[in-house]
Order: C-alpha cells, then sequence, then structure tokens
C-alpha cells in the first residue's frame, strides 16, 4: 500500500502535465492558449456570467481573468456588456466567432483523449473515470469539511 500512496500523486501530476503540455502544442496551432481554451470552455457553460464570479470557477486572480478577457475581447471571442443589475460590473459572454474555436479545441481535447486512452478497454476506461470521480469527491468532501471548521 505505501508504494501506491507514494506514487498515486506523482502519477496523477505527471499525466496531468503531459496532457496540458500536449493540449498547449496542439492548440497553439490555432493560436489559443491552454487557458483561454479554459476560459472560452467556462464561458461556454456559464455565458453572462460577471468577471468576478468567472475568476473563482477558473481559480485565478480576478486581475489575471481582467487580462485573459481584455485579451479574449481583442481577438474578437467575447464581449463584455454591462450587468442590468450593478452597473460596477460586467458581465461576459461569448461571441460568434469563439463557437467555431470551441468546436476545434473541443476536437483536439477528444484527439488526444483518444489516443492517451488507446489500447485501454472500454471497461477499464470506465472503472478508471468512476475512481477518479470517487477520489474528487473523496477530497472535495475533505475540503469541504475543513472549510466548514476553520470558517
Amino acid at each position: 500500500m505505501r508504494d501506491m500512496t507514494d506514487n498515486i500523486g506523482f502519477l496523477i501530476s505527471d499525466v496531468s502535465r503531459l496532457m496540458r503540455r500536449q493540449f498547449d502544442e496542439r492548440a497553439r496551432v490555432i493560436g489559443v492558449t491552454r487557458a483561454q481554451w479554459r476560459t472560452l470552455t467556462m464561458l461556454n457553460r456559464n455565458e453572462g456570467i460577471n468577471q468576478g464570479k468567472l475568476a473563482e470557477l477558473l481559480e485565478v486572480e480576478p486581475i489575471t481573468l481582467c487580462r485573459m478577457v481584455d485579451r479574449l475581447e481583442e481577438a474578437g471571442h467575447v464581449e463584455r456588456r454591462r450587468d442590468p443589475h450593478d452597473r460596477r460590473a460586467w458581465q461576459i459572454y461569448l461571441t460568434d466567432s469563439a463557437r467555431p474555436l470551441i468546436d476545434d479545441l473541443r476536437a483536439i481535447a477528444d484527439t488526444m483523449f483518444a489516443e492517451a486512452l488507446a489500447g485501454i478497454d472500454p471497461q477499464r476506461q470506465s472503472q478508471f473515470i468512476a475512481t477518479l470521480n470517487d477520489i474528487r469527491a473523496n477530497l472535495a468532501e475533505t475540503d469541504d469539511t475543513q472549510e466548514a471548521h476553520h470558517g
């Protein structure tokens, strides 16, 4: 058991690092960074969200997100609109030009995942995903419990 606990964190980290690197290389071909892809994907799921909440979801500082949105806006992929309920806040929306880009990025990710999972039968893939979901749930529960105890 000790070998597994010594290695599981490193393995997860190493696989994540390799996937990020491969994705970055592939996305760079179409002129997008991983951070931009994450932002566009999160906006696709939460269109009209304000910058503060988007920064929280992406786990970045608001100023970092502001710069990211500036670049995406300059590229014509997003637009800021005043929040009708709070004149100090901006809501962020995708533009029509962002949608095919998101589709292209999804295709890049799908191809990369298919290559990463090549040779692994579907049942083992499903078990692996279920196990990762269980690990995430356990860690999220632990995190939520600690936050509740520390106020």
